[in-house]
């Protein structure tokens, strides 16, 4: 290809695009670190995971307000709580299963 050559920019372009889903298929596939739960399934020691963004401290959780998810119990200290969880665990599970 020339400078100024018509086709330099969609080339690349594609390039970029390809080079973007490759990383995305790649981060998609990796494998999720296990949940660490205790001898009965529960996640976090039964501490409520949106009170740490919501209330700024650990709260226990209650049974009545339980959700299973990725094979681990998780307890809330509200039905608010554990909407915001259902809704997205993911951004309220604690990073590398709570290891």
């Amino acid at each position: 290809m020339k400078a100024g050559d018509p086709m330099k920019k969609p080339v690349l372009s594609l390039a970029a695009v390809f080079f973007a889903w490759t990383f995305v298929l790649f981060a998609c596939s990796a494998p999720l670190a296990p949940i660490n739960v205790d001898a009965d399934g529960v996640a976090l020691k039964g501490y409520d995971a949106v009170a740490y963004f919501t209330m700024g401290k650990p709260v226990k959780g209650q049974k009545k307000y339980q959700f299973e998810w990725r094979n681990a119990k998780w307890l809330f200290s509200s039905s608010e709580h554990l909407v915001l969880f259902q809704k997205d665990p993911t951004h309220y599970a604690p990073q590398y299963g709570g290891y």
